[in-house]
């Protein structure tokens, strides 16, 4: 349903193209790792991968679950919570390995947030957390690197600013462009899987933003918890 959704709704807030390396495989039981810039980007990722004939489940942060209606269709489908700073957060992984066991791809955002920047220029990745690679450490599973660009275009900053971007992007059709990597698969060391990911995702992300047109500039350091 909400593949559905997301591939009805994103084309009405601009043109979303969709591209992919020559010898990508979206094969059942990967790990899809993609950059976190937006509220709206799980939409722009899930009505491309829609495209390409894949539905995943995401790993989300909780809050969503107590949403009326949103929180029953993300129960209902499978999708993965995130206990954020509780000790339910190894729920997750626990969840993400049981639904890569079953065949299907696990979306997860290697950034664990939203960056805390208030303007709408693109950037790239931020400094990635450890679940990516401990999840890929459990499982096996290979990981297929995904960089989008063009969704802080649609809408970013404050609530009002994106709510105001979201009103008025069927207007301006900012657009968004989605790249998908060659599938790889990581090491066992954390530390240097979490930097391969991120590589990855980042090369990605490059591609989609040069599809745009728009400057492909290092995201700001900020510190994060593993």
């Amino acid at each position: 349903m909400l593949s559905t959704l997301a591939a009805a709704v994103v084309p009405r807030f601009g043109p979303l193209t969709v591209t992919t390396d020559a010898d990508v495989e979206l094969a059942p039981g990967s790990i899809i790792a993609a950059n976190h810039t937006s509220l709206v980007d799980p939409a722009i990722v899930f009505a491309a991968l829609r495209s390409l004939g894949v539905t995943p489940v995401v790993m989300a942060t909780a809050g969503l679950w107590r949403i009326p209606v949103l929180g029953r269709y993300l129960e209902r489908e499978g999708h993965v919570p995130v206990h954020r700073h509780t000790i339910r957060a190894a729920e997750a992984l626990e969840g993400a390995a049981a639904a890569l066991a079953a065949g299907r791809l696990v979306l997860i955002y290697g950034e664990g947030g939203l960056p805390p920047r208030k303007d709408a220029s693109e950037a790239g990745p931020g400094p990635f957390r450890r679940g990516l690679a401990r999840l890929a450490s459990t499982t096996g599973a290979p990981v297929i690197p995904l960089g989008h660009a063009g969704a802080r275009r649609i809408s970013s900053g404050g609530r009002t600013k994106q709510l105001a971007g979201l009103l008025t992007a069927g207007v301006r059709r900012p657009g968004a462009h989605v790249h998908v990597g060659t599938p790889f698969r990581l090491s066992d060391d954390a530390a240097a899987a979490t930097a391969r990911a991120h590589q990855a995702v980042t090369a990605a992300w490059k591609t989609a933003a040069e599809r745009l047109g728009l400057p492909s500039a290092p995201a700001p350091l900020r510190r994060t918890q593993a």
